[in-house]
């Protein structure tokens, strides 16, 4: 602890020195948006610096290299990238608190550097977590530059480390003092939920605006022939959904008109997508795939469909469940892992019958965006309950909502009874995917324009 102290101390006294070399900067319609990870996998935070250069205004975005950003932002000039250096993995050399210590020392003069050297914006605004370093050094970057400060609330940085520490451990309480000491410094705060909101209220007399989380327009229902052509392209890489033809998938086939044609005798698709993290137990629905295929063979009095289930995303804990799916024997049920394009993931959401959420939230405030792109798709989904969930799904209107195995599992061979011709299920799905269209006529760009650019606007 006095060790991060410390160095917070060095580079808040470095910084200082070196900003009274520059000069004030006028006031312009600039912005400087700042991950610390992936920008590439940090939608919310891209679609913000999309909003923003749709505005004309000029976009910096500070963050990690990996995955590819959102195309309109590689092309677009309004935005200039600039990309953190990595920090060097210490773990199996030294221990946590070392390596934690090292990491922490660097990213904070990098992050510095960069802002001091080849930042000119205006406006700064933080995606938080993390807490530790970025929201000091930024606040201290806009102290100094007299530039206005707003942090977008995702989540809270000391929830997620108790996933993986103790709630008393030192690096956790100085997660929540970061927090709640300089999120009070900021302007403008931006929260997910309503109950984030009054959580950021009671606890820290933090005054935040909601901007719920909206699906931008690439998250569209698709024709049945852009279905066909990208479960075709898809089975490129991935056999088991090509079908007996050459012009054919798993679920259609081309006609020698040129026509599609669905097989009444398919698969059906569900889609997860998932981080593969503590925070989203994959065993769950791993679990009731297990329940699914037990009912398939022993229950011969319901007519249940071979499940497809396509499951997106990275994370530590990929690999892991990997193996594990690769030790199945299942007849009637297959898994892939796929890894898309940006522009693809609309595509595979609008595809699928049903979605899968396992997002649980460490702080049970925040809201998963990958239910938002779904209903964006006209996707129904079976979603994990927890606190806050109610703000975007409603159980048995626009979609359901599970606890345990058993629920989820209830739930998949429900929906799957006598697919695709049972009745009464098509019923609920017509009536959910009503329910969708009127969420999918709030797009982002909409949300975001009546409740972010005007803090922002000069």
């Amino acid at each position: 602890m006095d060790i991060l102290v410390h160095c917070f101390g060095v580079s808040f006294v470095v910084g200082l020195l070196i900003a009274f070399l520059f000069k004030r900067r006028q006031r312009t319609e600039s912005v400087c948006i700042i991950v610390l990870g992936d920008v590439g996998r940090s939608p919310r935070m891209q679609y913000h610096a999309a909003s923003f250069a749709k505005e004309q205004y000029a976009v910096e975005i500070v963050g990690y290299k990996g995955s590819p950003p959102l195309e309109k932002l590689q092309n677009d000039p309004n935005v200039k990238i600039h990309y953190l250096h990595s920090y060097p993995d210490l773990k199996q050399n030294f221990s946590k608190t070392l390596a934690y210590t090292v990491k922490v020392i660097w990213q904070s003069t990098d992050l510095l550097y960069t802002l001091l050297f080849k930042c000119s914006s205006s406006f700064l605004l933080l995606q938080n977590p993390p807490a530790i370093p970025t929201i000091p050094i930024c606040w201290f970057y806009c102290l100094i530059r007299k530039i206005e400060f707003a942090i977008d609330w995702h989540n809270y940085a000391y929830t997620i480390m108790a996933l993986s520490l103790s709630e008393k451990h030192r690096l956790v309480k100085l997660a929540t003092l970061i927090e709640s000491l300089y999120g009070t410094k900021a302007k403008h705060n931006f929260c997910v939920t309503k109950a984030m909101q009054e959580d950021l209220k009671k606890r820290w007399n933090i005054q935040a605006q909601v901007l719920y989380d909206r699906p931008p327009e690439e998250f569209q229902p698709i024709s049945l022939e852009e279905k066909h052509n990208f479960l075709l392209k898809l089975s490129n890489d991935y056999k088991i959904l090509k079908g007996s033809e050459e012009t054919s998938t798993i679920i259609s086939k081309q006609q020698p008109s040129g026509e599609i044609e669905l097989y009444n005798n398919r698969p059906a698709l569900i889609v997860s997508s998932t981080s593969w993290t503590e925070d989203e137990d994959f065993s769950i629905l791993l679990d009731a795939l297990i329940n699914y295929e037990t009912e398939c063979e022993n229950n011969k009095n319901i007519k249940l469909p071979d499940l497809f289930c396509a499951i997106t995303g990275k994370g530590p804990l990929k690999e892991f469940y990997q193996a594990i799916i690769k030790n199945k024997k299942w007849k009637h049920v297959k898994i892939i892992t796929p890894w898309l394009e940006n522009r693809d993931y609309p595509k595979l959401l609008a595809s699928a019958d049903l979605g899968v959420c396992l997002h649980t939230s460490s702080s049970g405030l925040d809201l998963p965006m990958k239910i938002v792109d779904m209903f964006g798709c006209g996707l129904p989904v079976c979603a994990y309950n927890f606190k806050c969930l109610h703000e975007l799904v409603r159980h048995n209107e626009n979609s359901l909502v599970f606890s345990d195995v058993n629920q989820l599992s209830d739930q998949l061979i429900s929906w799957f009874k006598n697919f695709p011709n049972d009745a009464e299920q098509q019923e609920t799905n017509k009536k959910f995917k009503k329910e969708l269209s009127v969420f999918q006529q709030n797009r982002w760009h909409d949300n975001w324009r009546q409740t972010v650019l005007p803090c922002f606007e000069c």
